[in-house]
């Protein structure tokens, strides 16, 4: 908690103050300032938008797309999706207040000049298509918005830092300290709506709140440090789901043109020892194949092919799924593979006329690494996994030179837990009770998400950020305006 202070260089007034700019604090921003709120956003960074910019799609249930598209996703079949997922983990109140108000938002951004352009499967065989895709990702969303909040006159003050929460002498919210140009700025307002996106960029939270964290984990989402967390903290703020990482993987971080090659289920995966750890198929779901990766020694593993498989994606391209997302599927054939050369250059990935010299750059023990390829052969020939029943069509032979294998790691798109809330995005206090005035949305939060990311409801993350947002700005409004709903 930042102390009262009478040296601030400027105070500015508002009846909400949202502490970040990125989806769901832009979605906060319009939804308070549509109801009549006058409202101040916060961003650090020299410009908004947060890691929902970086997203491709976000997620809805009954939307009006989805039912001209005559896609049967219901509410209550996601509902009880999200929380069998997490085992009964999480929130039913939260989780049925997003899917809730998630369907009406998709028309809520079309009014504000947002285009959907396709509702597509994110993996093949997906039941439920919730995936709203803009044609450029969920940077359209969050430029819809930007204009939007312009439109409305909303203060949009960046790069500002928001450094405490302020009390006033009863111990009630009153504000915001915050430092901007290496000024300081007092921002009084009623209400303070947390929306920073989680810490994925602070080493020191991450080694202290996620076991499971490494330094070799590739960050892929900004580098946010958990600002909103800690000063609602500060105050005695609860949380939920603390320390929660958004992983996906195998991953390779030197090239985004190659890393959707680095989870192609017809490539074999092996670990240090030089062996298989899982079935390759599930690169389909990314999410959960990063798992079995986090399992292995030093959570590196090494996605191996051949010549016969390099060229069957040439003819064929890359299979439909997570990486079809990647910059991989979408360059000409001749493209990827003078990638490849380049990255074997750069030594981050070995082209080789042998498995010995493979084993030699990996690190493996060559018998083993041999041994595998053996199996996995015979596999190959018997059409049939018996280890980790990998579906056959995925079961391509290695045995034609040159030889791949690219070292790959975790990647982390950021940080999902933190601050408990309620269902009206109320931020909860160690008693169990709403912090009267503070709210919060997106990964600032806890108590929505399992502690693997539920792709069988795509775009939940991006989804979940934009109306946890939105949720949270009426709401704020109404506290601060007196309004019922």
């Amino acid at each position: 908690m930042e102390p009262e202070s009478k040296t601030t260089v400027a105070t500015l007034e508002a009846g909400i103050v949202i502490v970040g700019g990125g989806g769901s604090g832009l979605a906060a921003a319009v939804a308070a300032a549509e109801m009549g709120a006058e409202v101040i956003v916060l961003e650090s960074r020299r410009s908004p938008g947060g890691n929902t910019a970086l997203a491709g799609g976000i997620f809805a249930a009954e939307s009006h797309l989805q039912r001209r598209m005559r896609l049967d996703v219901r509410m209550d079949a996601c509902f009880q999706e999200a929380m069998n997922y997490a085992h009964n983990k999480i929130n039913p109140r939260i989780i049925r207040a997003y899917l809730s108000k998630s369907g009406d938002t998709i028309k809520w951004l079309e009014k504000m000049g947002l285009k959907i352009y396709g509702l597509p499967p994110y993996y093949p065989g997906q039941t439920m298509v919730t995936w709203h895709c803009p044609k450029t990702g969920v940077k359209e969303v969050t430029n819809v918005l930007i204009k939007r909040c312009k439109a409305l006159g909303i203060q949009l003050l960046l790069p500002a830092r928001a450094t405490g929460l302020l009390l006033d002498e009863k111990g009630k919210l009153s504000g915001v300290m915050v430092k901007r140009k290496r000024q300081a700025l007092r921002v009084n307002a009623r209400c303070v709506i947390i929306a920073t996106g989680g810490f994925g960029g602070n080493k020191q939270l991450l080694k202290q709140y996620s076991p499971a964290y490494r330094e070799n984990i590739n960050l892929i989402g900004l580098p946010h440090q958990g600002d909103g967390i800690l000063m609602a903290m500060a105050i005695g703020a609860a949380t939920d789901g603390l320390g929660t990482l958004h992983m996906t993987g195998p991953g390779f971080p030197s090239s985004r043109v190659l890393t959707g090659l680095a989870i192609e289920p017809i490539t074999v995966w092996v670990n240090k020892k030089g062996e298989r750890f899982t079935d390759e198929g599930n690169g389909k779901k990314s999410f959960e194949a990063v798992n079995a990766q986090m399992r292995q020694p030093d959570m590196i593993s090494f996605t191996l092919f051949d010549a016969g498989v390099r060229q069957y994606l040439v003819d064929n391209g890359f299979t439909k799924g997570m990486s079809s997302l990647y910059k991989a599927s979408r360059v000409k054939a001749g493209d990827w593979l003078k990638e490849l050369q380049s990255e074997a250059e750069r030594g981050t990935l070995k082209i080789a006329g042998s498995w010995d010299e493979v084993a030699l750059w990996a690190g493996v023990d060559p018998g083993v690494l041999h041994n595998t390829i053996k199996e996995y052969n015979a596999c190959c020939e018997r059409g049939y996994d018996p280890i980790y029943g990998k579906d056959r069509v995925y079961l391509k032979p290695l045995r034609t030179p040159p030889y791949y294998a690219m070292k790959c790691v975790p990647g982390m798109l950021g940080t999902l837990g933190g601050l408990k809330i309620n269902e009206r995005m109320e931020v909860i206090d160690q008693q169990d009770n709403p912090i009267a005035g503070l709210y919060a949305a997106g990964n600032d939060t806890g108590g929505w998400s399992a502690d693997t990311y539920n792709i069988n409801l795509a775009g939940f993350t991006s989804g979940f950020a934009i109306n946890s947002g939105r949720i949270a700005g009426e709401n704020a409004a109404q506290y601060v305006l007196n309004k019922r709903m």
